[in-house]
């Protein structure tokens, strides 16, 4: 992966992005800190896919999504029925 300054990046983007679909991912540094990676846009939606679990995998997981908090048993308050009559 080759790394461009922002300034670089900037003033040559046009060559900045054909490097990136020729060659794939580049790297943007900022004061020399890795910054941004530019990425084509088929192994973006390969990445976006591949972080998204499925339906089917989401329901065939041992993992909790979420606590679902239920009040124990014989706890709850009962109405009296209404008297009829």
């Amino acid at each position: 992966m080759q790394t461009w300054p922002i300034q670089d990046a900037k003033a040559r983007f046009s060559e900045f992005l054909e490097t990136c679909l020729a060659e794939g991912p580049q790297m943007v540094t900022k004061r020399g800190s890795e910054a941004a990676v530019l990425v084509p846009v088929d192994e973006w939606r390969r990445l976006q896919a591949a972080a998204r679990p499925s339906l089917k995998q989401l329901l065939l997981t041992d993992e909790a999504r979420a606590v679902l908090v239920l009040p124990s048993r014989g706890q709850a308050r009962r109405r009296k029925p209404p008297v009829l009559g």
